[in-house]
């Protein structure tokens, strides 16, 4: 059976580990880069706490000793059903069964001026240049003669109020509070402001009331940052932001964390689109209408009796969806009918906001976490889910030094890669 699986983030990578070196598969594994990134932690890269390569692990390497997986690097360009092939930017690949695990990117609601000009942060690349872009600012800041523009360098907006922009909110106001004074003694950092923008009633909105209670106190309270909740961002014109409410922000760095949209790629009919731009499959994860195309991970828009409305976009429900299907295609190679259904299973939700400060809900039985406790349990399961152990290694190396300096060692400026980030965002590589 030859399986093409389209995607190497937690959901495609865990089927083809599932499937790696089973009698009677052929795998071929494709994605636009030759590494696993570790998502949840590229805030940490772009705030130099983390080296890119801390979170990202060679998809080779994975399969060295592997005896019918093949890796693909390309971009799919166009799946054809009908003919059981999907064509990439570099050759045609005929598949038995397509499974797409290409998962989500950054959904800025067609403003057009935010896709030009405001970051997202959905890769290491991305990540990487927001780096640049946040350390740069700085040193410009140390000549700006302008107090208006002075003020414009220092602010940064981060925008939506999910887990990604409360950790990202909270690693700046530690960088503010810790690192960034000692850098730039000429600067005046009680000057810099970090507003975390929100257009609903709290942040952290799909989790506990707790969790969001806790994250807006801590961010508020403990870490300096500005929180504007029931407040929509409708323009970006790269010297201030500009609010539906009337009012306006000053700064040339806007961080977007506010929505995601399915990475789907042409060929597929539209009525097998819901809203977000997800894709319909049934309860064994198959694409509607179809025997042989699966879906697995944020692209699946799955309605079951616990979550009608689908399952969050979560790494552990990708990572539960691959191990179901790679059950079921184990089950269709013995010609057995007994295909699992899929209920996703929550072990809890979680999120950081710095130093000793996270918050953890744990479904059954009801538990909250708050504090040291709940970063301990963060720090804990992140370390267990990043791949290699020289990876991890290092990643808490970097957090053991952190926690004890109250520094981070990797606020590097390489001039060959700023050429490119200087220019307006519109000029970069930065959405497809």
């Amino acid at each position: 059976m030859k399986i093409v699986i389209v995607g190497a983030g937690f959901g495609g990578l865990k089927l083809a580990r599932r499937l790696n070196n089973k009698r009677g598969f052929e795998i071929i594994l494709v994605d636009r880069v030759n590494y696993h990134q570790f998502q949840p932690l590229l805030y940490q890269v772009a705030t130099a706490g983390l080296d890119a390569s801390n979170i990202s692990f060679p998809l080779r390497k994975v399969f060295q000793k592997s005896k019918n997986v093949r890796i693909r690097l390309a971009e799919v360009r166009e799946v054809i059903p009908a003919q059981n092939k999907i064509i990439t930017s570099n050759e045609e690949i005929d598949y038995d069964v397509l499974v797409l695990a290409t998962g989500t990117e950054t959904n800025f609601f067609g403003n057009q001026q935010l896709i030009e000009r405001a970051f997202p942060m959905k890769s290491t690349v991305e990540a990487l240049q927001l780096r640049h872009k946040l350390i740069r600012n700085f040193e410009d800041a140390l000549l700006a003669k302008d107090p208006t523009e002075l003020q414009t360098l220092m602010n940064v907006v981060v925008v939506g109020g999910g887990p990604t922009g409360v950790e990202l909110s909270g690693a700046l106001g530690e960088m503010k509070r810790y690192v960034l004074p000692k850098d730039y003694p000429e600067l005046d950092f009680t000057k810099m402001n970090i507003y975390l923008v929100e257009g609903g009633q709290k942040t952290l909105g799909n989790m506990s009331e707790k969790s969001a209670e806790d994250s807006f106190k801590y961010l508020t309270t403990r870490l300096g940052v500005k929180v504007l909740t029931n407040t929509i961002v409708s323009s970006f014109d790269g010297s201030k932001v500009q609010l539906k409410d009337g009012n306006t922000i000053p700064t040339k760095t806007v961080i977007w964390a506010a929505g995601v949209t399915g990475s789907v790629p042409p060929g597929l009919d539209k009525s097998l689109f819901v809203r977000g731009n997800r894709l319909i499959v049934d309860g064994q994860a198959r694409l509607k209408g179809f025997n042989n195309i699966y879906v697995v991970g944020d692209l699946a828009y799955m309605e079951t009796p616990k979550y009608p409305k689908g399952h969050p976009q979560l790494a552990s429900v990708a990572i539960q969806q691959a191990r179901l299907v790679a059950k079921n295609l184990l089950k269709l190679q013995h010609n057995e009918t007994n295909f699992e259904e899929f209920e996703y299973h929550d072990k809890g939700t979680m999120a950081t906001v710095g130093r000793n400060l996270a918050v953890v809900d744990v479904p059954k039985p009801k538990l909250h976490f708050r504090g040291f406790l709940a970063w301990f349990i963060w720090m804990s399961l992140h370390l267990m889910l990043i791949l290699g152990v020289k990876n991890r290694f290092f990643v808490f190396s970097n957090w053991v030094y952190n926690y004890f300096t109250y520094d981070q060692s990797l606020r590097l400026i390489f001039p060959e890669f700023y050429k490119a980030t200087r220019k307006e965002p519109k000029d970069l590589v930065l959405n497809k």
